[in-house]
């Protein structure tokens, strides 16, 4: 017995008592011996007894395990989300196994059946880049598994979701470069597909037309692939017969790309340019000059995720999917010219 794990069949059978009379005591049940639950507790405590989960959980149909794949843990801002999961996820009782797709629809689709494999009640899903169908996730939600999707959505599903305002976001950036005189602002957004490029972009252009200024085509871009085709889009922006003077990107690591062919170029930030990123990952306050970021509530898209899982659990064929819009806050730093 020292090497393996007690059972309640050997505390019943140490104690002479039957298996469910020490079922009974360790759930503290009242049509119990009070001596008896006296020994058989003293007796577990003794020799370690821990209850299986396994079992208790198949007899339930439930894990208390949450699945949540993203598409690059390495980012500041998904593991800020995934914090704000686990930090709720916690105080509930719930573990959590976290994937991560690479961008790949492919991982993505992997990572899904592996965690569904492995039982998990639910899933909280940020969408790769890569990942222009659906089907994989309205699988899950014909099995009745809970899904909540969270910063990269898709409207072509009927799921809980968890966003920012990316319009209002990008609008509001967009603004503070008019403001600063501004006016021939370029725009570097990731692929067409993807709900969040789209929002931001719309920010963008509505900006642009509240304030008079025409849209330039030659001045939006959409990168699928999110280093090189970045890069390509500041080579093409500094070699076009107009060059910007400002740049919105989809995100700060995506800024931060541009910003580094530009000093290559000897293209002065923000004398020359004016640069704002999306997320503000904490390597934006120390690069030189300090990125200008519209900031997101990770830990809070995180928890609110979490909370959302939870209730859907919990409501069952009452569930109505809901989805829950954050507010985004523009940070000024020294990427951008001053008012």
């Amino acid at each position: 017995m020292k090497n393996a794990q007690v059972t309640i069949r050997d505390l019943a059978l140490k104690l002479g008592v039957s298996i469910s009379t020490v079922s009974r005591a360790l759930r503290n049940a009242s049509n119990v011996d009070p001596e008896k639950k006296k020994h058989v507790l003293e007796l577990a405590e003794k020799l370690h007894y821990q209850p299986n989960r396994v079992a208790q959980n198949l007899r339930i149909k439930r894990t208390n395990t949450l699945g949540v794949v993203v598409p690059q843990i390495n980012l500041h801002f998904f593991s800020s989300v995934i914090s704000g999961i686990q930090e709720y996820a916690a105080t509930h009782n719930y573990g959590v196994m976290i994937c991560q797709s690479l961008e790949s629809l492919e991982i993505e689709q992997s990572n899904i059946q592996m965690l569904v494999a492995n039982r998990v009640d639910g899933l909280l899903i940020s969408l790769s880049s890569e990942t222009d169908s659906y089907d994989h996730l309205q699988a899950l939600l014909d099995k009745r598994i809970p899904v909540v999707l969270f910063d990269r959505v898709t409207e072509s599903v009927h799921a809980n979701k968890v966003i920012v305002d990316d319009h209002d976001g990008a609008s509001k950036a967009t603004e503070y470069l008019i403001q600063t005189g501004c006016r021939n602002i370029a725009y570097i957004g990731g692929p067409e597909h993807l709900y969040i490029s789209n929002q931001r972009l719309k920010g963008y252009t509505d900006a642009l037309q509240r304030n008079g200024i025409a849209l330039d085509d030659d001045f939006v871009f959409h990168c699928h692939d999110l280093k090189n085709d970045v890069m390509s889009a500041a080579d093409q922006l500094l070699s076009g017969n107009k060059r910007p003077d400002a740049i919105l990107c989809l995100n700060d690591p995506v800024a931060i790309q541009v910003m580094q062919v530009f000093k290559s170029r000897n293209i002065r930030i923000p004398d020359d340019i004016s640069i704002i990123g999306f997320t503000d990952e904490p390597v934006s306050q120390f690069i030189e000059p300090s990125l200008t970021t519209v900031s997101q509530p990770a830990d809070e898209i995180g928890r609110v995720a979490a909370a959302l899982f939870l209730e859907q659990m919990d409501q069952k064929d009452d569930f109505k999917p809901v989805t829950k819009v954050l507010a985004t806050e523009l940070l000024i730093r020294n990427s951008t010219r001053i008012i």
